[in-house]
């Protein structure tokens, strides 16, 4: 019997002088709590996300989802945040209902924020599922022909042709420059905890090799990567599912 999805609770976050809402669904049980952040125009409600929240359920486990602003059911015009924006979202969520050491899950674009996040919140662990880490420059302002780059710079935003969407995803200025001021892989990334990364070999969106810079950038001991070879970005099929559950079970 499939469970009846639970209403979202809405929170305040203020940044720059704002309060905007942003919509949260905590479950209560035991800790340390797994906290799940989405990637970039995914929501709360994913297959993954609720694949980790069954499992939450079954176990009696604290977990937190959450959608970022512009994202799902929160408010917001998506092309009005940056990486900043969405940052804060995670911290205000995750002080709110998940004080206590969290493990963090991110996927894709909720990697680099978990990998951001966890130099304030001191996470127990995290899982990463095809870590889009400086997503913003590495995977798609040096992926970019001279002539998109001068249309963001000169126009404020370009319209890309999504995959997983029929409307086409906007990528504004704002978001490459801001996502500037939080590159990590320029250096050495200590999250101060375990790191299980899950990362599919066939994903067009966050390549393998991306992957290999963050295990690269990672400390020595503490760090798992898992490759699937027929894995794609989404990782949502049953067997990969399956993986998530036992890395989160693993780290937790």
């Amino acid at each position: 019997m499939t469970l009846p999805s639970p209403a979202a609770t809405l929170i305040p976050v203020v940044r720059n002088g704002a309060t905007r809402q942003i919509a949260t669904i905590p479950r209560d049980g035991k800790g340390p709590p797994v906290v799940w952040l989405g990637g970039f125009r995914s929501d709360m409600r994913a297959t993954k996300a609720e694949a980790i929240d069954a499992w939450a359920a079954r176990t009696g486990r604290a977990f937190l989802r959450f959608d970022y602003g512009g994202h799902g059911e929160s408010e917001g015009d998506f092309a009005a945040f940056t990486i900043s924006d969405w940052l804060a979202d995670a911290e205000a969520a995750i002080a709110r209902f998940a004080p206590e050491r969290p493990i963090l899950v991110g996927s894709s674009m909720g990697g680099w924020v978990a990998l951001l996040a966890a130099r304030r919140v001191r996470p127990a662990g995290l899982v990463l599922i095809a870590p889009a880490t400086d997503f913003t420059e590495a995977l798609i302002w040096e992926r970019l022909p001279e002539e998109i780059r001068a249309r963001i710079t000169r126009e404020g935003v370009w319209r890309r042709d999504s995959a997983y969407s029929p409307e086409p995803t906007p990528v504004t200025r704002a978001l490459i420059e801001d996502g500037r001021r939080h590159l990590l892989l320029g250096g050495p990334i200590d999250p101060g905890c375990p790191v299980h990364i899950l990362q599919g070999m066939a994903d067009p969106d966050v390549p393998w090799a991306h992957a290999m810079r963050l295990v690269e950038a990672l400390p020595e001991r503490g760090v798992v990567l898992t490759l699937i070879k027929e894995g794609d970005h989404r990782l949502s099929d049953p067997a990969s599912l399956a993986r998530l559950i036992a890395a989160v079970e693993g780290i937790a």
